[in-house]
């Protein structure tokens, strides 16, 4: 059979390859992942292992001791971009691979080619693109104002051709858009196949090691909103970052998945303008931009984004349902959560949702997870169906736990101090965190209470 060609399955999710389709992947059980593939035969040197092994050398050079370690040299690059390099935790790193992921048309491109404006100031950077000429980049660069002469273009696709570009020209920064684009001679698939794009990125990974240079790669996303190509691309490159955002609103936040030299809970947040993108330096203020004053279903609440405190509005709509089943519907917060908040306030509450329709939105794009806003998504639901607004001074952050009892969360001096510089004049959080707490210190009311029963006579006008 050598020498014809032939068909595979591949999982978009773990790669695993098969010579048949499964419905179930059972490699990582992830259903309806196979992706079928046709390669042909590639030409190759072809060498038994005990040859190979012969064949290698020990070099001492490459193993050396922890204090050998030369660290003298600028280990991080600034972008330019505060927002950009509190994400990545501080700025580049020499030698890694970057993977920056999102929707088409969120940002992705705009925010390397401005990065370039900044970084070659005083470093070379080469910009290779698999998706647009060198002239249609250059109109793209006049748009967004980068003008520069150490930003070297290159068009083309053959990820071969790219390394010997990049040992030939030995840039700082090197920037790929995109990945799915490139193709290896050595595969025989199509490009933006699993097997292509892997084996691309694991390329770019050995060279990012071996010349020290910073690479990053744009990654394409599927329907389901994950990065194209098999989950082990994650696993690959050193850090991995997600630009989310609605296509119809102008704010973009950028989100690190995993980042191995640096914090994953950090977030950047920017503003899309017709001169690209704009860092938003106080997201606070706005995300809490034309938030209405006096109408119920409304709450404040101030979440933890790594070590930055962020405040955001809560909104929840409470209506009589004209269908048998009452419709529950989240937006920026998890589903099932809403559900469990909801079977706890008719449990430990006594109020009732058993016939009304139930709707929560974040404000602005948000998506919060962390404990600290079941609080206010309570008190928002309460005060939809009261309709009895929350005041307007009123910030709140906590858990509620099963028994309708409130948990301590994390962070919050931080949270108070945020909002006592919002302007807020009172703030509710449950009363063990009070513990070590100094009140003394902050000019805003800060009360604490027990359990989710006595919460809303504190918020309300």
């Amino acid at each position: 059979m050598a020498g014809k060609i032939k068909t595979v399955f591949v999982c978009n999710n773990c790669g695993f390859e098969s010579p048949k389709w499964y419905g179930k992947c059972p490699e990582c059980g992830e259903w309806n992942s196979f992706a079928e593939e046709t390669r042909a035969p590639v030409k190759a040197a072809i060498a038994s292992k005990q040859q190979l092994m012969l064949s290698v050398q020990y070099d001492a050079a490459y193993v050396s001791g922890l204090n050998e370690v030369d660290s003298s040299e600028e280990q991080r690059y600034k972008t330019g971009l505060n927002e950009f390099d509190r994400v990545l935790g501080g700025g580049i790193v020499r030698g890694s691979l970057v993977l920056l992921g999102g929707d088409p048309g969120i940002g992705k491109s705009t925010i390397l080619l401005q990065m370039c404006q900044y970084l070659c100031e005083r470093l070379k950077v080469l910009y290779i693109s698999g998706e647009e000429s060198r002239a249609q980049v250059k109109l793209r660069a006049n748009r967004l104002g980068v003008t520069t002469d150490n930003l070297l273009l290159m068009a083309h696709t053959d990820i071969e051709y790219v390394v010997s570009a990049i040992q030939a020209n030995k840039p700082d920064v090197v920037i790929v858009d995109s990945i799915q684009t490139m193709v290896a001679s050595t595969v025989s698939s199509s490009c933006g196949s699993v097997s292509q794009v892997k084996e691309c990125t694991q390329i770019l990974a050995r060279l990012a090691k071996n010349e020290n240079v910073s690479i990053f790669i744009v990654g394409h996303v599927n329907k389901d909103g994950a990065i194209a190509g098999p989950k082990v691309l994650e696993h690959i490159v050193d850090t991995v970052l997600y630009f989310e955002g609605e296509r119809n609103l102008f704010y973009r936040i950028l989100r690190a998945v995993k980042n191995r030299y640096g914090s994953t809970n950090e977030i950047g947040v920017f503003e899309m303008c017709d001169t690209g993108l704009r860092e938003v330096e106080n997201p606070s203020m706005m995300l809490l931009s034309g938030k209405p004053s006096g109408v119920s279903g409304t709450c404040v609440v101030c979440v933890m984004e790594g070590s930055r405190p962020i405040l955001a509005e809560i909104q929840a709509l409470v209506s009589k349902s004209n269908f048998g089943v009452p419709r529950r519907m989240s937006t920026g917060f998890d589903y099932n959560r809403a559900a469990l908040l909801i079977a706890v306030l008719e449990k430990r509450g006594g109020y009732f949702f058993g016939n009304l329709d139930a709707y929560i939105n974040v404000v602005g794009g948000l998506k919060l997870d962390e404990p600290a806003v079941d609080l206010p998504v309570a008190l928002a639901l309460v005060s939809s169906l009261l309709d009895k607004p929350v005041s307007d001074n009123v910030i709140a952050f906590g858990e509620i736990g099963l028994a309708g009892e409130l948990r301590a969360v994390t962070g919050v001096e931080q949270r108070i101090k945020e909002a006592q510089r919002m302007g807020f004049e009172r703030c509710i959080l449950p009363k063990t965190c009070l513990k070590g707490l100094d009140k003394t210190k902050y000019d805003i009311e800060i009360i604490g209470i027990r359990s989710i029963g006595e919460a809303f006579s504190y918020v309300t006008l």
